[in-house]
């Protein structure tokens, strides 16, 4: 499922929206200058509810620079105008549904399961992409 929830949310509303529909993946598509403070806002609102285990991907007009710090902060992908391969970008959003969940102390999406425990899918493999929330 993809649900989109329109232009010009603020993060709060952004990530009570992904909650409850469960995402899987949150997406989001900024396009103004502001995507530094409201991608850190959003971030601590995911931990904050508990969904830091939920990837947040990114796209826009976004300097290389600003995008290696999106990254580092928690972001799973940050997608610019360069990245135009639209299967390729599919792929990786599947990729990021299907994998397992982290730990919500390190924000590594890709991360082993706390106590060692075998990592569950996200989706429990039985949708190809899970739910994926998009806002912008």
């Amino acid at each position: 499922d993809i649900h989109y929830e329109g232009i010009r949310l603020t993060p709060a509303e952004i990530v009570q929206a992904a909650r409850d529909r469960r995402a899987h993946v949150i997406g989001l598509s900024i396009l103004s200058g502001s995507h530094m403070p409201l991608i850190s806002q959003t971030l601590a609102l995911m931990q904050a509810q508990g969904m830091a285990d939920v990837p947040l991907i990114v796209g826009g007009i976004i300097p290389d620079e600003d995008a290696a710090l999106m990254r580092a902060e928690g972001v799973a992908a940050v997608y610019t105008p360069k990245d135009f391969v639209l299967n390729k970008i599919m792929m990786d959003i599947v990729a990021l549904a299907e994998a397992p969940a982290h730990t919500a102390q390190n924000r590594n999406w890709m991360g082993a399961a706390p106590n060692g425990a075998a990592p569950q899918s996200r989706t429990g493999g039985a949708q190809l992409c899970g739910r994926v929330f998009l806002g912008s």
